[in-house]
């Protein structure tokens, strides 16, 4: 069963989707928008774009500025490569 969510977006239940998931992947590769539903109430749980598609915000810098403090001790030691997770 296909519905529609937004104008110009189709959407398929979870169910459609397991089933038609090639042809699907395939539509938004062309750049279409697809919602994805679920249960009785065809709720919209997720949407498949392309990654291009979604714009990345900036976070603001200093949004905790005046309202947390971090204070080190003078024994504290870190390697670079632990401060970067490597």
């Amino acid at each position: 069963m296909v519905i529609f969510a937004k104008k110009n977006m189709v959407a398929y239940s979870v169910g459609n989707l397991k089933t038609h998931l090639s042809e699907i992947l395939e539509r938004v590769r062309l750049g279409e928008e697809i919602a994805i539903t679920k249960g009785r109430n065809k709720e919209i749980v997720a949407y498949l774009v392309l990654p291009t598609s979604i714009t990345k915000h900036k976070r603001p810098l200093g949004l905790l500025e005046g309202k947390a403090k971090v204070i080190f001790g003078e024994d504290f030691e870190i390697s670079e490569l632990s401060f970067l997770g490597l």
